[in-house]
């Protein structure tokens, strides 16, 4: 088997400068329809300014010897009288009428000449027809050369010639530029796929036990975690051509056209083979085809051709095909059954190391500092994807250009975190001194409780700044190491965490404010998934009565039980939240005096470290850094 047939960049193309056949006609016939369409539009136009009168009438006025001015055309006469004339002399000719059938015109003419008649010929006899031909012709043309341009730019094949042809994008090794050495954080997908690659270099290996390659491949996983820059480090790897699509790229308006594209896909992979087919968003095309809601013919004649090509090459080919997707769930069970996409790959979001090694990847060409540490910031972007990371990177530095640095530093990939989990500071924002109070003992009654709490995340900054995401102050808390389990007494500490905030409002000043309404939102739908998913509520102890959908992308979860269960279900998360709300408003009177004193600080500082706040706690001021001047 030949691996280095897809180097050539003209497998599977037409020569350069060859035309598919039929790619003219389309444009000329476009171009003839526009040309007798404004020819039309022209000619009735130029009728909408005069009057049509008959043949009688034109006669009688030259006989009584009211002609003033008359052209003869080559399909009609246009005439005005003197009277007409008189009353307006800038007006063209006021009337026309057919031509007198059988008649002379040259002799008209010359009648009309002798009577005194100003008379214009616009008919050539001769050449009239020929004329009219090649001015045609001529517009014909030029409309021509202009579907042309438009149909080059459109892609090159015309403006319907193309509809049933294949928009894949054909990426040697070369032009992806990607290997593994640019995916980090996936191990377990790599692995997954190197069986691919090393069948693809050596299948003699596989094919003398009569193994045979798996035809395709399933990536599933969350938005931005990498699976499309996956599917091109094994083009990359495996050096073939990769063929890449999207799944809407399938669907079109004309039905049909969806099984003829992928057709023409796979016909195009055979002459190159070995190589890779990419389908991106699979479930744009490969939803299951339901009844109950309706059905869609060219959504289900797409599929079809789709299981039919993948069933009709032989694994000995050496055609793989990978299909990308965040919705499994919605996927059709005869595209998922053994033979099509015999694997299934989880492209999960990173674990610590593998934010570490990703962040890696993306700094390598962005010049860092010194004192920049990576395994901080992958400890604090936990459940962060690739492109978040990515994101985050990219924001450090252009952070670093606006500060005049030549390098990133720590604090640019702090402040950059921050920025994406709250926007930037809003500057002009002022609030009032209440509003300030308010806000400052909001977060420390936040702040306190973590820090007073045994089973809660360490808390590594506070403060007031109002940011671009709504909010007017955060507490920021950064997990020691990472976890992948929680108890059911730390989901309640961080239940009391969360409404610590307005426990701190009630308590100090006696009234409730719209701040805590996203930490209301969080609380409640943490007690929910305690009681409905996670099985640590007392009254329905093991039962389950939600179910979680779209897991990989909002894993909302639906309610799963009968309307009275539901309703029980409501009352156990309130009793849940009454309960943490009534201890974190024990817990922040127990300690007012503590609460008061970090406020005030906050209140100077407006922004304070969890060192600082532990400083605080463990009674040990002298540790606290000295007021700027100009601080009160």
């Amino acid at each position: 088997m030949d691996l280095n047939r897809g180097n050539n960049p003209n497998n599977g193309k037409k020569p350069e400068g060859e035309r598919p056949k039929g790619s003219y006609f389309t444009p000329l016939m476009i171009a003839l329809i526009l040309v007798l369409l404004f020819s039309w539009i022209m000619n009735t136009v130029e009728k909408s300014q005069y009057t049509e009168t008959t043949m009688s009438d034109f006669f009688e006025a030259k006989n009584s010897g009211q002609l003033a001015e008359v052209e003869l055309r080559y399909d009609r006469i246009l005439y005005m009288t003197k009277e007409e004339a008189a009353k307006d002399p800038s007006r063209q000719k006021a009337c026309y009428t057919g031509l007198p059938s059988g008649g002379d015109m040259l002799a008209l003419e010359r009648e009309l000449i002798a009577e005194g008649v100003t008379v214009n010929n616009q008919i050539v006899e001769d050449n009239s027809m020929i004329m009219m031909i090649l001015s045609y012709a001529i517009m014909i043309g030029a409309m021509f050369l202009l579907m042309n341009m438009l149909t080059k730019r459109m892609g090159g094949d015309g403006i319907m010639g193309g509809m049933g042809k294949s928009k894949a994008k054909v990426y040697m090794e070369k032009q992806t530029g990607v290997t593994f050495k640019d995916v980090a954080g996936q191990d377990e997908a790599k692995e997954s796929l190197q069986e691919i690659i090393d069948f693809l270099h050596n299948p003699q290996k596989y094919t003398a036990i009569g193994a045979k390659l798996p035809k395709g491949a399933l990536l599933v996983g969350s938005p931005g975690t990498g699976k499309t820059l996956l599917a091109k480090a094994v083009a990359g790897e495996a050096n073939v051509p990769f063929f890449s699509i999207s799944g809407s790229d399938f669907v079109e308006m004309f039905v049909g056209m969806g099984a003829s594209r992928v057709r023409d896909l796979f016909q195009q992979a055979a002459k190159v083979a070995p190589c890779i087919i990419f389908i991106d968003e699979i479930d744009a095309v490969g939803r299951s085809r339901d009844s109950r809601y309706g059905s869609n013919s060219e959504q289900e004649q797409t599929l079809n051709q789709l299981l039919s090509e993948i069933d009709g090459f032989e694994p000995s080919k050496g055609i793989v095909c990978l299909a990308a997707t965040n919705r499994p769930e919605i996927l059709d069970k005869a595209l998922l059954r053994p033979g099509r996409f015999d694997r299934r790959i989880i492209v999960d979001r990173p674990n610590l190391q593998g934010r570490l090694d990703t962040l890696k990847v993306h700094t390598r060409k962005i010049k860092l500092s010194e004192d920049v540490d990576l395994r901080k910031i992958a400890q604090a972007t936990a459940g962060a994807v690739g492109a978040d990371l990515a994101n985050l990177v990219n924001e450090a530095a252009l952070r670093a250009v606006r500060m005049g640095r030549q390098a990133v530093n720590q604090e640019d990939l702090l402040v950059s975190f921050e920025t994406v989990i709250a926007g930037t500071e809003k500057k002009n924002t002022v609030l009032t001194d209440m509003e300030k109070r308010l806000v400052a003992y909001h977060e420390v009654g936040h702040a306190l409780i973590a820090a007073l709490e045994k089973h809660s995340q360490p808390v590594s900054k506070i403060t007031i700044v109002p940011h671009t995401s709504g909010a007017l102050g955060y507490t920021m808390q950064m997990p020691e190491e990472e976890k992948f389990l929680s108890t059911a007494d730390e989901l309640r500490t961080e239940l009391r965490t969360l409404v610590g905030g307005r426990a701190a409002e009630q308590v100090v000043f006696g009234i409730q404010t719209t701040g805590a309404s996203n930490d209301i939102q969080r609380a409640t739908s943490l007690a929910r998934n305690m009681v409905t998913q996670y099985g640590m509520s007392e009254k329905f102890g093991l039962m389950s009565t939600a179910s979680v959908q779209n897991q990989y992308l909002d894993g909302q979860a639906y309610m799963d039980c009968s309307q009275e269960t539901a309703a029980e279900v409501d009352k156990e998360v309130m009793r849940l939240l009454d309960g943490a709300y009534t201890d974190a408003k024990r817990i922040l009177t127990e300690n007012r005096q503590l609460l008061d004193e970090i406020s005030e600080f906050l209140l100077v500082k407006e922004t304070i470290t969890g060192d600082e706040l532990m400083a605080y706690v463990n009674a040990d001021k002298n540790a606290l850094p000295a007021p700027e001047q100009g601080e009160e």
